[in-house]
Protein backbone atom coordinates (compact mmCIF):
# COMPACT_ATOMS: atom_id res chain seq x y z
CA UNK A 1 0.00 0.00 0.00
CA UNK A 2 1.60 3.68 -1.18
CA UNK A 3 0.55 7.24 -0.84
CA UNK A 4 -0.44 9.70 -2.98
CA UNK A 5 -0.82 13.48 -3.77
CA UNK A 6 -2.90 14.69 -6.18
CA UNK A 7 -1.57 18.15 -7.47
CA UNK A 8 -3.35 20.58 -9.48
CA UNK A 9 -1.53 22.70 -12.24
CA UNK A 10 0.01 25.20 -9.63
CA UNK A 11 1.52 22.47 -7.50
CA UNK A 12 -0.94 22.01 -4.71
CA UNK A 13 -2.08 18.81 -3.89
CA UNK A 14 -5.96 18.64 -3.99
CA UNK A 15 -6.21 15.00 -2.99
CA UNK A 16 -4.39 12.66 -1.06
CA UNK A 17 -5.40 8.90 -1.77
CA UNK A 18 -3.87 5.01 -0.92
CA UNK A 19 -2.21 3.43 -4.14
CA UNK A 20 -0.73 0.49 -4.96
CA UNK A 21 3.00 0.25 -3.86
CA UNK A 22 5.42 1.32 -6.84
CA UNK A 23 7.32 -1.93 -7.40
CA UNK A 24 3.62 -4.27 -7.74
CA UNK A 25 3.10 -3.49 -11.14
CA UNK A 26 0.61 -4.08 -13.34
CA UNK A 27 0.44 -5.21 -17.04
CA UNK A 28 1.05 -2.09 -19.58
CA UNK A 29 2.19 0.42 -15.85
CA UNK A 30 5.67 1.21 -15.98
CA UNK A 31 4.47 3.93 -13.15
CA UNK A 32 1.89 4.57 -10.86
CA UNK A 33 2.74 8.27 -10.56
CA UNK A 34 1.51 8.86 -14.38
CA UNK A 35 -0.98 5.99 -14.01
CA UNK A 36 -3.00 7.80 -11.63
CA UNK A 37 -2.49 10.97 -13.08
CA UNK A 38 -5.62 12.88 -14.63
CA UNK A 39 -5.42 15.04 -17.16
CA UNK A 40 -3.57 18.24 -16.27
CA UNK A 41 -2.71 17.02 -13.05
CA UNK A 42 0.41 15.72 -11.64
CA UNK A 43 0.46 12.78 -8.98
CA UNK A 44 3.58 12.26 -6.47
CA UNK A 45 3.48 9.79 -4.14
CA UNK A 46 3.87 10.81 -0.74
CA UNK A 47 5.28 8.66 2.79
CA UNK A 48 2.79 8.53 5.31
CA UNK A 49 5.60 7.75 7.54
CA UNK A 50 7.86 10.95 6.63
CA UNK A 51 7.95 13.79 8.71
CA UNK A 52 10.90 16.70 8.37
CA UNK A 53 13.05 14.28 5.86
CA UNK A 54 13.00 11.14 8.35
CA UNK A 55 11.11 8.50 7.56
CA UNK A 56 9.83 6.78 11.05
CA UNK A 57 9.20 3.34 11.47
CA UNK A 58 5.36 2.41 11.88
CA UNK A 59 5.84 0.12 14.94
CA UNK A 60 8.24 1.84 17.44
CA UNK A 61 7.82 5.64 15.99
CA UNK A 62 11.87 5.76 15.84
CA UNK A 63 13.71 6.96 12.69
CA UNK A 64 13.43 3.81 10.51
CA UNK A 65 16.85 1.98 9.45
CA UNK A 66 15.75 2.68 5.71
CA UNK A 67 16.04 5.95 5.13
CA UNK A 68 15.27 5.29 1.05
CA UNK A 69 11.75 5.22 2.32
CA UNK A 70 11.78 9.37 3.20
CA UNK A 71 9.53 10.44 0.51
CA UNK A 72 9.04 14.00 -0.79
CA UNK A 73 10.66 15.26 3.67
CA UNK A 74 6.57 15.26 4.59
CA UNK A 75 3.48 13.46 4.13
CA UNK A 76 1.33 15.66 1.74
CA UNK A 77 -2.05 17.22 3.51
CA UNK A 78 -4.44 19.07 0.99
CA UNK A 79 -3.47 22.46 0.51
CA UNK A 80 0.62 21.92 0.29
CA UNK A 81 2.36 22.56 -1.65
CA UNK A 82 4.82 20.34 -4.18
CA UNK A 83 7.83 22.39 -4.29
CA UNK A 84 9.62 20.27 -7.35
CA UNK A 85 13.16 21.83 -7.07
CA UNK A 86 12.69 20.47 -3.27
CA UNK A 87 11.32 16.99 -4.20
CA UNK A 88 9.18 17.88 -0.79
CA UNK A 89 5.65 18.62 0.04
CA UNK A 90 5.28 21.90 1.96
CA UNK A 91 2.63 23.25 3.76
CA UNK A 92 0.97 26.65 4.15
CA UNK A 93 3.37 29.07 6.13
CA UNK A 94 1.86 29.59 9.53
CA UNK A 95 2.71 32.87 10.00
CA UNK A 96 4.71 35.49 7.98
CA UNK A 97 7.80 35.20 11.06
CA UNK A 98 8.47 31.81 10.15
CA UNK A 99 10.85 30.74 7.71
CA UNK A 100 11.23 27.60 5.79
CA UNK A 101 13.83 25.41 6.76
CA UNK A 102 15.53 23.97 4.19
CA UNK A 103 16.47 20.26 5.51
CA UNK A 104 13.49 19.58 6.74
CA UNK A 105 11.10 21.61 4.88
CA UNK A 106 9.02 22.78 7.21
CA UNK A 107 8.66 26.13 8.97
CA UNK A 108 10.57 26.82 12.09
CA UNK A 109 9.29 29.77 14.20
CA UNK A 110 11.76 32.84 15.10
CA UNK A 111 11.99 31.32 18.62
CA UNK A 112 11.69 27.45 19.76
CA UNK A 113 8.72 26.54 21.07
CA UNK A 114 8.59 25.62 24.74
CA UNK A 115 8.10 22.64 26.39
CA UNK A 116 4.59 23.14 27.93
CA UNK A 117 1.61 24.26 26.24
CA UNK A 118 1.80 27.28 24.18
CA UNK A 119 0.27 29.35 21.45
CA UNK A 120 2.25 31.39 19.13
CA UNK A 121 1.27 34.93 18.94
CA UNK A 122 2.58 36.95 15.28
CA UNK A 123 1.75 40.47 16.77
CA UNK A 124 4.30 40.02 19.60
CA UNK A 125 6.43 37.49 17.72
CA UNK A 126 6.62 35.44 20.84
CA UNK A 127 5.03 32.04 22.86
CA UNK A 128 2.13 32.55 24.93
CA UNK A 129 1.25 29.98 27.57
CA UNK A 130 -1.98 28.52 27.93
CA UNK A 131 -2.93 28.59 31.23
CA UNK A 132 -4.34 25.55 32.74
CA UNK A 133 -8.25 25.45 32.70
CA UNK A 134 -8.15 25.24 36.83
CA UNK A 135 -5.21 26.10 39.09
CA UNK A 136 -5.39 21.99 40.04
CA UNK A 137 -4.78 20.88 36.85
CA UNK A 138 -1.44 19.36 35.40
CA UNK A 139 0.23 19.59 32.12
CA UNK A 140 1.07 16.05 30.88
CA UNK A 141 4.01 15.96 28.10
CA UNK A 142 3.64 13.12 26.95
CA UNK A 143 -0.55 13.31 25.81
CA UNK A 144 0.41 17.09 25.88
CA UNK A 145 -2.67 17.99 27.72
CA UNK A 146 -4.03 19.33 30.63
CA UNK A 147 -4.56 16.76 33.10
CA UNK A 148 -7.50 16.65 36.00
CA UNK A 149 -5.94 15.36 39.53
CA UNK A 150 -8.17 13.15 39.62
CA UNK A 151 -9.71 11.38 36.65
CA UNK A 152 -13.40 11.42 34.99
CA UNK A 153 -15.99 9.31 35.88
CA UNK A 154 -16.30 7.11 32.74
CA UNK A 155 -20.01 6.13 33.43
CA UNK A 156 -22.03 7.73 30.31
CA UNK A 157 -22.74 10.87 32.86
CA UNK A 158 -22.00 14.16 31.78
CA UNK A 159 -19.60 15.56 33.92
CA UNK A 160 -17.81 18.89 34.93
CA UNK A 161 -15.07 20.02 36.96
CA UNK A 162 -15.57 21.25 41.03
CA UNK A 163 -12.16 23.01 41.49
CA UNK A 164 -13.72 24.17 45.23
CA UNK A 165 -14.63 20.51 45.77
CA UNK A 166 -11.80 18.94 43.96
CA UNK A 167 -13.85 16.47 42.34
CA UNK A 168 -16.17 15.68 38.90
CA UNK A 169 -19.62 16.48 39.51
CA UNK A 170 -22.49 15.06 37.55
CA UNK A 171 -23.44 17.90 34.92
CA UNK A 172 -27.28 19.37 35.48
Amino acid sequence: MAHYALLNALNIVVRVFVGRDEDDLAPGVDDWEIYYAPENHTVKRTSYNTYGGVHYDPETGEPSEDQSKAFRKNYAGIGWQYDAERDAFIEPQPFLSWSLNEETCQWDPPTPKPARNYWWSEETLSWVEIPPPYESWTWNNETREWVAPVPMPEDGQAYVWDETAGEWVVSE
